[in-house]
């Protein structure tokens, strides 16, 4: 008797194409024919706007404008625009134009001194440079670029004293450096003094997570940096506050996170910068008193920001006037509003709250208003991420008020860095635990009610990568949100996330699939995924970087898992070549998270049976039922788990289950189950589940009681967990049809188990499995194993057979009768009519019973019981086949074959005539009689 594992989702996930995608594509696609052509001419197919007609036209592109050609460069990454520049003679010496190297991002990219080497001889006129990590941070120097004037660094964890002061050294015309967020642990002031005396233009200094920043450091920036007007010491460990003072030509400062600072000190020294505009000491303890005394002392402060001050917040909660008397300066907490606040900055236009930080009000009109705007959109994502990532007790009504407004104003900014981080802030606040992945429901919405939906698929649309990426994250977060999932999918989110699933950049097409993964829970999302070309992207994703990092393979993984579910778009997995790809990472890849998923793809791609071919397909798949079998030993619960679910769907076809049984499947299903005893009931269940699958034949059958699985079993069918207990009665159930078996659930004390599931089990199905093994067990057949016994002695345990035989024969009554209304019942034994007969079919069936399949030899045993001295035997037997025959049932004319094979009209017509059978014996035969014939009807006709 075999049954499916449930298909289990993951518990724990624009309108228009991505233009930047297609152009990128046909590019490609047209650099690779002209070096198979020896020419630029290519044929493409005509995309009228009216016209219903379709035809081709050979476009030569070497006829487009230089400038043109020079705005599709300009929209592909360095490397796409290397290999586009190969193409002729022409493309290259436009590839190389200065206009395209003026800036370049690599963060996307693995950077080493060999890159950095072979792009320096186009970074002669690299102006901004933007990089992720210590190593690219130290290959900068190869590019050769003497006239660099930015750089923007993050995850930089590691990066050295040494290596940022060569960086300094080898870039002396240095305006802006700006590295973090991630803590520069390994940073000190030796390498702050040596960027002082190397980088004398520079302007903006902005480092997070310094280790320190003394005095004399301060002090080399103060001599040697006469143009610095933007110093930002971010989380910092400890920094010299007096010496800021010294920066005589500092406009705006942020000491934010830093919590060593000497608050009076520097409310008094900074008051007294000459130049100074803006000051941000969010996220620190500073005191009411020093905020109060730089309003009073300093004559060209016009902002404070204080977000996420505790005791700023709690002055102004006790006195909400606290600052009001500021002489114009403008002091932000997270109490204040801040919208309307910022407003004041703007005393001699109206501008909407709103939009406060459209550039178009301050661009071009009042060059300090728009310096100080900027800054404040920088301050602010920044500080808004910080906030986000501790996510802080108290901050629902910041977040749902104006925290989400605010970020979404962000992510408009100019500001390519300032949108970026709102875009990954708003992936991060809604985010309440990292570890079941538990979104907040009413933030996520609020993001959707002020238009972010739409506003973040731009922003995927866009040709930045980086900016692909941080806005796939925040649309694939947010749409853990059953209600946001659908505004994405509504707003044209599922074709745009699978284009970027296509991405050949790994973190974009990462942060696709995430999204993918969060929307395919949806049943309703599943076909539109299947309809867009999601699955494919998917498969070829993990065929694309099998080695890649555990994000990008679990996150593909786990969406196939999800859409496997599904009857239609596992057909369609198989068909991209799903199967393949998922078994290969079961095979080869050691990431946890990824096996735990893959492991799950493969269990639901098997669970759709006699759908689709896809359970074979999996069997038949070269080292997939081997790897299955050896995750099952895995030290990850989840992988176990997965895996176990996989094998007991897989179970379901003859083939597949004798495959798993040829590679130890039953030994390692069996030491799954004794080491699960205390583990998940999810793991539990599938471990049960998986040796039920495989007890459907007699030599696996007979393999698990001699491997000891037995014990365990009966171990399981004791748990309260219902789904637990009646996937341990399915597996006995089918070990005790053979008499060792048996024999060996009575000597281990079993049939007490069996009798308190059969009596007691909220599951009809755990009852009813339960009756059925304790009737195999004392029909008779064991009797003479008995005498022999099981033990590699040669005798039975001690037990007393008889008496375990009369309590299981009294209790498959009990369960039998608990089916049985005496008056009903009565009625319907004295009745000709079919009415009384389908009333009692009705009233007993057992839903789930009609997916169970049993096989010629189940059948026959059950039609010997029909004649059995043992009366209740006799009813027991009848209720099973009526159970199995029941018109609608799964399998329900399968089994009505094997009766009639089996001759058993003879026998159930006698059943139903003997004067010493129970009412319900004779009731019950006569039910599988008329659904016997129902069938013959239903298949003559």
């Amino acid at each position: 008797m075999t049954r499916r594992v449930r298909r289990r989702l993951c518990k724990d996930g624009g309108k228009g194409k991505d233009v930047a995608a297609d152009e990128e594509r046909e590019l490609v696609s047209c650099s690779s024919s002209s070096r198979r052509r020896g020419g630029l001419g290519v044929a493409v197919a005509a995309r009228g706007g009216g016209g219903g007609g379709s035809g081709s036209c050979v476009v030569d592109w070497r006829t487009l404008p230089d400038d043109t050609v020079l705005q599709l460069f300009g929209r592909l990454n360095y490397r796409d625009r290397a290999s586009m520049a190969a193409a002729c003679r022409t493309w290259r010496d436009l590839g190389a134009s200065p206009c395209l190297w003026s800036a370049l991002d690599l963060r996307a990219h693995r950077c080493d001194a060999e890159v950095a080497s072979s792009l320096s001889s186009r970074c002669g006129s690299l102006r901004r440079l933007r990089l992720r990590g210590h190593e690219a941070a130290a290959a900068a120097s190869g590019l050769r670029a003497r006239g660099l004037r930015e750089v923007v660094a993050d995850g930089c964890r590691g990066l050295t004293d040494a290596t940022l002061a060569v960086l300094a050294a080898r870039h002396e015309a240095l305006e802006s450096l700006q590295i973090g967020p991630d803590p520069l642990e390994r940073i000190s002031s030796d390498a702050l003094r040596q960027v002082a005396f190397c980088c004398s233009r520079l302007r903006r200094l902005r480092l997070s997570g310094l280790r320190d920043a003394d005095a004399d450091a301060i002090g080399a920036l103060a001599r040697y940096c006469p143009l610095l007007e933007d110093v930002a010491f971010l989380d910092c460990g400890s920094v010299d506050e007096a010496a800021i003072a010294g920066i005589l030509s500092l406009r705006f400062l942020s000491v934010a996170g830093c919590h060593n600072l000497k608050w009076a000190t520097a409310s008094t020294s900074w008051a007294q910068l000459p130049s100074l505009v803006a000051v941000d000491v969010s996220r620190t303890d500073v005191s009411p008193s020093a905020i109060s005394r730089l309003i009073s002392h300093s004559k060209t402060l016009k902002l404070i920001c204080t977000l996420n001050c505790k005791s700023v917040e709690e002055e102004q909660a006790h006195n909400p006037g606290a600052f009001s008397n500021s002489k114009g300066k403008l002091v932000l907490t997270i109490t204040s509003h801040i919208f309307k606040s910022v407003v004041s900055l703007f005393p001699d236009k109206v501008v909407k709250e709103n939009e406060v930080f459209n550039e178009c009000n301050w661009k071009g009109k009042d060059n300090a208003l728009g310096d100080m705007m900027s800054w404040l959109e920088w301050i602010l994502s920044q500080t808004l991420l910080r906030i986000a990532e501790s996510n802080p007790q108290g901050m629902d009504d910041f977040w749902l008020q104006q925290g989400a407004d605010m970020l979404l104003s962000l992510v408009k900014s100019s500001q390519e860095d300032v949108q970026e981080r709102a875009a990954t802030t708003l992936a991060t606040f809604v985010v309440i635990d990292d570890e079941s992945a538990n979104v907040d429901a009413a933030r996520s919405e609020a993001v959707m009610r002020v238009g972010g939906i739409p506003m973040l698929l731009d922003l995927a649309r866009c040709s930045r990568e980086s900016a692909q990426s941080e806005a796939a994250k925040a649309i694939a977060n947010l749409s853990v949100n059953a209600k946001v999932a659908k505004a994405v999918a509504d707003e044209g989110g599922i074709t745009i996330l699978t284009n970027l699933a296509r991405s050949m950049n790994r973190l974009v097409a990462e942060e696709a699939a995430g999204g993918l993964w969060n929307l395919s829970v949806g049943e309703e999302h599943k076909a539109a995924i299947a309809a867009a070309g999601g699955i494919k992207a998917l498969v070829d994703l993990i065929l694309r970087w099998p080695a890649g990092t555990d994000g990008v393979l679990e996150r593909a993984a786990g969406a196939l898992a999800n859409l496997a579910a599904d009857d239609k778009c596992s057909m369609e997995v198989a068909k991209a070549g799903g199967v393949h790809a998922l078994v290969m990472l079961a095979r080869s890849c050691k990431l946890e998270g990824v096996l735990e998923q893959a492991a799950r793809a493969l269990a639901n791609l098997a669970a759709h049976g006699d759908n689709n071919n896809n359970n074979a397909a999996v069997g038949q798949e070269a080292g997939a039922l081997e790897a299955l079998v050896q995750l099952t030993s895995s030290q990850n619960e989840g992988v176990r788990q997965e895996a176990a679910g996989a094998l007991w769907n897989l179970s379901f076809d003859d083939r597949n289950r004798e495959g798993i049984a040829a590679a130890g499947g039953v030994e390692a299903l069996v030491s799954l189950a004794q080491e699960c005893l205390n583990a998940s009931e999810g793991l539990q269940e599938r471990a049960a589940g998986a040796l039920w699958g495989l007890s459907v034949s007699e030599a696996n059958s007979m393999a698990i009681g001699q491997e000891g699985g037995v014990a365990p079993l009966l171990t399981l069918a004791q748990s309260d967990v219902e789904d637990v207990h009646e996937t341990a009665a399915g597996a006995l159930w089918n070990l005790a049809f053979y008499s060792g078996n048996a024999l060996r659930i009575v000597e281990e004390g079993g049939v007490p188990i069996l009798v308190r599931l059969c009596s007691s089990s909220g599951s009809k199905m755990a009852r009813f499995m339960s009756a059925l093994a304790l009737a195999y067990m004392f029909d008779g057949r064991m009797d003479e194993v008995a005498l022999v016994g099981t033990s590699s002695e040669g005798s039975s345990k001690s037990v007393n057979v008889e008496g375990a035989r009369r309590m299981a024969l009294k209790h498959i009554q009990t369960f039998v009768l608990t089916f049985s209304d005496p008056q009903v019942f009565t009625t319907a034994s004295t009745s000709s009519a079919s009415a009384a007969l389908s009333q009692i079919a009705d009233a007993v069936f057992i839903q789930e019973a009609g997916h169970l399949r049993c096989s010629g030899a189940e059948i026959a045993r059950f039609v010997a019981m029909l004649r059995n001295p043992a009366s209740i035997l006799r009813a027991c037997a009848a209720f099973a086949l009526l159970q199995f025959t029941i018109p609608g049932g799964r399998h329900a004319v399968h089994h009505a074959g094997l009766l009639q094979k089996a001759g058993a009209a003879r026998v159930l017509r006698a059943a139903a005539a003997a004067t010493t059978a129970s009412i319900e014996a004779k009731v019950f035969a006569r039910i599988v009689l008329r659904n016997l014939e129902h069938h013959q009807t239903g298949t003559s006709t």
